[in-house]
């Protein structure tokens, strides 16, 4: 294991990058394996950035801080707000907030498959396996001391679906709506004001929730995020273009984190948060990407960033405007 001195004179003879004596606590602080192993590609290690002063390494460190400073908030808002939209839904169909009913009313999309088909077992077995997500969950909130949980179990009473949701992942919640039958899609649909043309089926919702869900769990861990590596799903072909249409953005691509950017400021604006947060948030994402331009190469920014990135965010600056 090296030192803070020996990895910098490392980052000096091996990698031949820059850096001051005075800058020893600022790797520290960011630390090697975290920091320099964590920032010296674009998306893949095979595209490894020039660095050639620490500085520039710094800048891209900050930035990427930044940006989770300021999409933390905003993604655990529209996590909440869903759930809660799921929730209404859920009830309105179910007529109750007990998790048997539910499953048994309202978990049933693997019905519209044919008994024996590879989808119709694919949603079956999905159901189930997410049934013992939810258990294990709640086993492990109960001997954690989860007051909402120990409450209900205290009490012999069924735990209701709205305190479940309280624990359950975005990944389980991303599945739980999946299972969910098409009247329960609709009706979030509804409530989220996505339009009919476009989701006919209900199934946006799913497709918001999983794109999202990456991007919350890498902020949550503090891993990076600066150019989106932290996709691990295909994204819908359909989302893409239901933002282009609404968005007037044209070749929305989530390799970069303008689409991130797109999508949440297009979800807030749905649930109705104001235009003037919602442009907050454009105008902070704006002054980030500004003063990394000015830290490091006009190249390596584009690469990071997209060349289309100016275009991209005064254009959702006029549907927000106009929305």
């Amino acid at each position: 294991m090296l030192t803070i001195r020996q990895m910098m004179l490392y980052l000096r003879k091996k990698h031949h990058i820059s850096i001051k004596s005075t800058q020893a606590h600022a790797l520290r602080n960011m630390g090697y394996y975290h920091g320099y192993k964590g920032y010296r590609f674009i998306r893949s290690p095979k595209r490894k950035i020039p660095f050639t002063t620490f500085d520039e390494l710094l800048a891209i460190n900050n930035f990427d801080m930044q940006l989770k400073a300021l999409l933390y908030s905003r993604v655990m808002f529209i996590e909440t707000a869903l759930k809660s939209y799921v929730i209404e839904a859920v009830l309105a169909n179910s007529h109750s907030e007990n998790l048997n009913t539910i499953f048994n009313h309202s978990l049933t999309y693997y019905k519209t498959f044919t008994p024996g088909s590879d989808a119709y077992k694919r949603f079956f077995t999905k159901r189930m396996t997410l049934r013992g997500s939810i258990n294990n969950t709640l086993k492990r909130d109960y001997g954690q001391h989860n007051q909402i949980v120990n409450h209900f179990f205290n009490n012999d009473r069924e735990v209701p679906i709205w305190a479940i949701f309280e624990s359950m992942t975005l990944g389980d919640f991303g599945t739980f709506f999946w299972c969910c039958n098409q009247d329960v899609k609709l009706y979030t649909s509804k409530l989220l004001h996505l339009p009919s043309n476009w989701d006919s089926d209900g199934e946006l919702t799913k497709d918001i929730i999983f794109t999202i869900k990456d991007l919350r769990n890498a902020i949550a861990h503090n891993n990076v995020i600066f150019d989106a590596r932290f996709r691990s799903n295909k994204i819908s072909s359909r989302l893409i273009r239901l933002l282009q249409n609404e968005t007037s953005v044209k070749n929305i691509d989530f390799q970069y984190i303008d689409a991130y950017i797109i999508l949440i400021a297009y979800v807030l604006r749905k649930m109705q948060v104001t235009k003037t947060e919602c442009k907050q948030l454009l105008t902070s994402y704006n002054t980030s990407k500004d003063i990394l331009r000015t830290q490091i190469p006009s190249p390596v920014w584009n690469q990071i960033l997209g060349s289309g990135t100016l275009n991209n965010m005064n254009t959702l600056r006029t549907f927000l405007t106009n929305s």
